[in-house]
């Protein structure tokens, strides 16, 4: 066997360091359009930078090309549902689906209880599915919609949105972040969430009561004649029927019932087509631009999932809405996860990622600096592995141990990898659910990251819970 030199932790930072340089340098040049390829870029080159040292370390080439390997491969489904998400929104889109969530939903929604409204409607589809990307991709798409059309932020709103679908996520018996960390932890599901009551649902209020100060602040520059105007341009391109709600319920339901995104967002793709050539005729023929039904219903189709397509009104604002760039609107969020990947997978193969974190539990020497400790550690993880599953699994391996030495019950430990490996992944730019997120709804991560506020107090809430000594269980003797 050919032994690495021994790893110093200066050396393990370097590739982090550099990322960080290129990526500050991104932003201070591109602003918003870092994420058009210069990101991108950034990652490679801060993996191959990271394959340089470990190269000269004794790293082998074939051992962080397997790596790399592995770690692109644990991305693919979230990559096959960033695509499928794209075809949704494209049917979903020509159908009226989408069209009339934001009808109706302009016809009930008050501006100034809109964004707790936003959040809690998240947060009950999210928690009902178990899925904070399905909810995200679906009815958060809807939200975001109202919220233009109401003349609100687009980052507030995604914010709120994001915010309730993450509690919801957090909570559900049904989501597999919630089901991951018990597992790595060592303590069952119920308990988890349970234990997971104390800290999460003061951190929602708090959430809620933000949002609402901000909506009792907001002044919508919508009226209700520029209401109705929207309202008349959707109904000057659209059938718009309570009928088509059933397309999305079909989806909760296969959710609820366990059956995985993958196949879900498909059947939601197919069944949003089959609306469109029910419902939309006019739409059909306009796109398809053919006076054969079948063809131009075929050509349609398969623009929406492929995709740019754009519904013409005479409103400039709701154009802006009624527009999708199907699978190929996502492509560059696909490169942006696969380069993250490659810079995750050369830091854990080539070592550096486990000598980060071992200097790390040298850290936790009581329960508030080993709840702390862990609590950065994923954060670290989500910033330097690109990936809210690893932020959970490594993390949780490495401390179950030091849990356990210290006398705390395992759901102490789940707890906390919720907390903070679960939430704060949505607030990183180049992880593949903030990437992801800020794709779905056209918003940035740096933009929405500010109106988080369930995300960004969850990690506060548990180390405050720890500092305090409050909800700690002990093992029982």
């Amino acid at each position: 066997m050919h032994k690495t030199k021994p790893l110093s932790l200066g050396i393990a930072l370097l590739p982090i360091l550099f990322l960080i340089s290129l990526l500050s340098l991104n932003v201070y040049y591109y602003g918003d359009n870092s994420l058009s390829g210069s990101n991108q870029m950034a990652l490679l080159l801060s993996a191959a930078f990271c394959a340089v040292l470990a190269g000269k370390r004794g790293t082998t080439w074939s051992t962080l090309l397997e790596g790399i390997r592995n770690s692109i491969s644990d991305a693919l489904p979230a990559l096959l549902i960033l695509l499928l998400i794209g075809a949704l929104a494209g049917t979903w889109l020509i159908s009226g689906i989408v069209p009339a969530m934001i009808y109706y939903g302009l016809q009930i929604v008050n501006p100034t209880y809109f964004l707790i409204a936003a959040c809690i409607v998240s947060a009950i589809i999210s928690m009902a599915t178990g899925s904070s990307w399905s909810t995200i991709a679906t009815i958060g798409v809807a939200l975001l919609g109202i919220g233009k059309a109401l003349d609100m932020s687009e980052a507030m709103v995604a914010g709120a949105v994001i915010s309730g679908a993450y509690f919801g996520d957090k909570m559900s018996p049904l989501s597999d972040t919630t089901n991951l960390a018990p597992a790595m932890a060592g303590t069952d599901l119920v308990t988890h969430i349970r234990y997971m009551i104390y800290t999460t649902v003061p951190s929602i209020i708090i959430t809620l009561i933000i949002f609402l100060f901000l909506g009792l602040n907001l002044e919508s520059q919508s009226s209700a004649n520029d209401i109705n105007t929207i309202l008349t341009a959707i109904e000057s391109k659209f059938i718009i029927s309570p009928w088509l709600f059933v397309v999305p319920a079909a989806i909760l339901f296969l959710i609820v019932k366990k059956v995985p995104a993958i196949p879900a967002l498909f059947v939601g793709t197919l069944l949003g087509g089959f609306a469109a050539i029910i419902f939309q005729p006019e739409i059909i023929t306009e796109i398809g631009d053919s006076n054969n039904y079948f063809q131009a219903s075929f050509i349609t189709l398969m623009d929406a999932m492929s995709g740019d397509v754009s519904i013409v009104t005479e409103n400039a604002m709701i154009n802006e809405l009624l527009s999708t760039g199907g699978m190929f609107g996502m492509l560059n969020t696909v490169w942006l996860i696969i380069c993250a990947m490659c810079f995750g997978g050369a830091m854990e193969a080539s070592g550096f990622l486990h000598r980060l974190s071992s200097s790390l539990m040298k850290m936790a020497t009581n329960t508030a600096s080993l709840v702390a400790t862990t609590t950065g550690t994923c954060i670290f993880f989500n910033v330097t592995a690109s990936d809210q599953y690893l932020a959970i699994v490594v993390p949780g391996k490495m401390f179950a141990k030091s849990y356990k030495d210290k006398g705390l019950a395992p759901e102490n430990l789940s707890r906390t990898l919720e907390d903070s490996g679960t939430v704060t992944s949505v607030l990183i730019p180049w992880n593949t659910c903030g990437a992801t997120q800020a794709s779905v709804l056209g918003v940035s991560t740096l933009s929405y990251l500010p109106f988080c506020f369930f995300n960004i107090i969850s990690p506060f809430m548990t180390m405050l819970y720890a500092i305090i000594g409050i909800k700690i269980r002990k093992i029982k003797a």
